[in-house]
């Protein structure tokens, strides 16, 4: 008969941040021992707190599973000699797995005779597994940080205190650290005690007893439902940020929500600040009005019940005033800064040690965003708001406010730019060109901080490509795939006309003063490779199919705005309601750039063609390849598939017609120079050898 198993390791209080990933790890790591060890089993739950880790295995069977298996060992030619008798190989094969050489059998695989054997093993009680199976998975859990106490080796995310082990109503003998299992747990550390789990379908409601909700997704449904309570109470829109959520539920066991007020006179500091204050070091959800402006109220979340809900109250008010209070001095002394006087500092702020100070960074941010500026054809005005923001782009990362909480690194540039007078643009730019900051974030919305945000992009990417470092695998601590990710975005969100081989050497070129590492050859070439993959996530995320990214991406990605357009425009002619009358055309298409690829040329002499076909392709090839390169330098990739579609007839009249291979080789080299003209503008729009139909 299956029994319920259930493991709870109880711990000193974890870090909320870890708490999630440990929870799911012990759930992944007994299922796999169950399934590893054969012993069947139904759902597997998993429950955590900040002082325990849990999981509840439901009908775990009493018995492993009886397994017999073929068995392959040497082919017959080595497991036989020359007598007919088992060889050396056969004998060791059938010791090696507990038979008698009698036992073993010949069976065909692949055309060649092999030795088998059956091997069967009767499956052994679950209860006599369970406490070597349990210790091996506590003793193999990983964390991002572990400790040791005491004198004992185990490495561990916090001390143990009490573990829990029971299969039915029985209790699994085991022991860590000198903690035996048994069955009781413990409750709330205030507010609860110590309780005995009579069984394991029971562990959850006995822990509520305790005053402890051991279900992270009910504590955070609970959370949820008191913060909406109250915001609808106080007509409040309680700003609940998801990963703020995600810590306060690995904080407590039994949540009270609760509100506070701090003085009105600290909203004259920019919410931002107030906000961050809140949230990072009290762990606090600010309160908004309906209009987004911030109140001087905050909510937060108690570990325990309501006794004494307005002196608890009090306390967080007290802490928070202490908080503001450091913010508004650091907000008031940050102004007494001059611009100029922060931009020296950074002269002797390392940005990278082979990269030269922060200072050398901006110098090379102003020189790639003034060549943008010129290619993009700004005039003298903008020219001017694009060098002066990137020069002062990272003046406020020597501010104590920055230095508090670097999240408001050029949120606090604005705000110090706009109070010392610089140009609404410039002030806009310095925060504007640190984004998109994460996935799903918004673009600059002003051109001057899209140049900058490129070039302050650019220049780290190319910058850590010189000195060899590029993201490989899971490794990225520049954030350089989002940064690569973030240029894609800003130019297609601008509209911006600038291709990225021109980006690339802007780049190199900022970096060109100093001794490289790598040649510019293989930096460029890593560039590309990299961008790639940028590229085709972007278009993946537009809904463009794989092949069809593909086969537009093998005509080149350097003009973005073009390639966000021909995959576009192909991708609806390939799910379109044409579709099987586009693939003739594309089949036709393929035959002539199969062919090309053997021409040395693409100047055809008119006067070698010998039948009526080839005239006719190659005259209605130059009606067609005007309009065609006039579309594709419009952008309008549309109209560029449209004006090539306009060649099938004549392409297929054409191999209808003639003998392109010709014996003649002077007739033959001209017939496939025709080709390669035709392929050429084919080539500009995909490579349509890559659709898959």
């Amino acid at each position: 008969m299956a029994k319920h198993l259930l493991f709870e390791i109880g711990l000193e209080e974890v870090p909320a941040r870890f708490v999630r990933g440990a929870m799911n790890q012990l759930k992944e790591k007994l299922v796999k021992w169950l399934d590893d060890s054969r012993i069947g089993h139904g759902e597997v739950s998993a429950y955590a707190t900040p002082r325990r880790l849990a999981v509840l295995a439901r009908d775990v069977e009493e018995k492993q599973a009886d397994v017999s298996e073929e068995v392959k060992g040497p082919s017959r030619k080595i497991a036989v000699d020359e007598q007919g008798q088992w060889s050396k190989a056969a004998l060791g094969f059938a010791r090696s797995q507990g038979v008698e050489p009698d036992q073993l059998f010949f069976k065909e695989l692949g055309g060649v005779e092999y030795v088998y054997v059956n091997k069967s093993s009767a499956g052994v009680a679950t209860d006599t597994l369970l406490a070597e199976g349990l210790t091996g998975i506590l003793a193999s859990m990983t964390f991002p940080k572990n400790m040791r106490w005491g004198s004992y080796e185990l490495r561990f995310v916090r001390p143990i205190k009490w573990i829990v082990a029971l299969y039915g109503s029985d209790v699994v003998p085991m022991e860590v650290t000198n903690v035996r299992s048994g069955n009781v747990t413990r409750g709330h550390r205030f507010l609860g005690g110590e309780a005995v789990i009579e069984s394991p379908d029971r562990y959850l409601e006995t822990l509520r007893a305790q005053h402890v909700i051991a279900d992270p997704a009910e504590r955070e449904r609970e959370i949820v439902r008191q913060i909406e309570a109250l915001a609808e109470e106080k007509g409040w829109d309680i700003a609940v940020k998801e990963d703020l959520l995600e810590e306060v539920v690995f904080l407590v066991e039994t949540p009270s929500v609760l509100f506070g007020t701090f003085d009105p006179s600290f909203l004259d500091i920019p919410q931002e600040v107030l906000i961050t204050s809140m949230r990072e070091h009290q762990r606090y959800f600010p309160v908004l009005d309906k209009s987004g402006r911030l109140l001087p109220y905050f909510v937060t979340v108690r570990n325990g019940d309501r006794t004494s809900i307005e002196q608890v109250a009090k306390g967080n008010e007290k802490v928070l005033r202490a908080r503001l209070s450091d913010a508004k001095f650091f907000y008031a002394e940050d102004q007494k800064l001059a611009i100029a006087d922060a931009l020296s500092k950074l002269e002797t702020i390392v940005y990278h040690e082979e990269l030269g100070t922060l200072a050398d960074k901006v110098r090379r941010i102003r020189a790639i965003a003034d060549r943008l500026a010129v290619r993009l054809g700004l005039d003298e005005a903008a020219a001017g708001s694009v060098s002066r923001a990137a020069d002062i782009c990272k003046f406020d990362l020597v501010t104590q406010m920055v230095y508090e909480f670097p999240e408001l690194q050029g949120i606090m540039g604005e705000d110090y730019a706009r109070k010392a007078g610089e140009p609404e643009a410039v002030a806009r730019a310095v925060f504007e060109h640190y984004q998109p900051r994460f996935a799903g974030d918004r673009t600059p919305s002003s051109l001057v901080g899209a140049i900058v945000a490129i070039a302050d992009k650019i220049d780290t990417i190319v910058g850590c490509f010189s000195i060899g470092i590029v993201p490989t695998g899971s490794q990225d601590p520049y954030a350089l795939r989002r940064q690569a990710t973030g240029i894609v975005q800003i130019i297609l969100a601008q509209q911006l006309d600038v291709r990225l081989d021109e980006l690339f050497e802007m780049g190199l070129g900022a970096h060109g003063g100093k001794e490289a590492k790598r040649t510019a050859e293989d930096i460029r070439k890593d560039l590309y490779d990299f961008f790639a993959l940028r590229v085709k996530n972007v278009l993946s995320e537009q809904g463009v199919r794989y092949d069809v990214a593909d086969a537009v991406m093998a005509s080149g990605f350097d003009d973005l705005l073009l390639t966000v357009q021909r995959a576009s425009a192909l991708f609806a002619a390939v799910t379109g309601e044409a579709r099987d009358e586009f693939k003739t055309a594309v089949d036709a298409f393929n035959r002539v750039s199969n062919l090309a690829a053997k021409a040395d040329s693409r100047q055809p002499d008119e006067s070698l063609f010998e039948a009526d076909a080839e005239r006719e392709l190659y005259r209605c090839w130059q009606d067609v390849h005007p309009g065609f390169a006039q579309a594709l330098d419009a952008k309008d990739a549309a109209g560029a598939l449209e004006k090539l579609a306009l060649l099938k007839p004549q392409i297929n009249a054409y191999f209808d017609a003639v003998m392109v291979m010709a014996d003649d080789e002077a007739i033959r080299r001209n017939r496939l120079a025709t080709l390669a003209a035709i392929a050429s503008d084919i080539s500009r729009v995909a490579d349509f050898a890559k659709l898959v139909w």
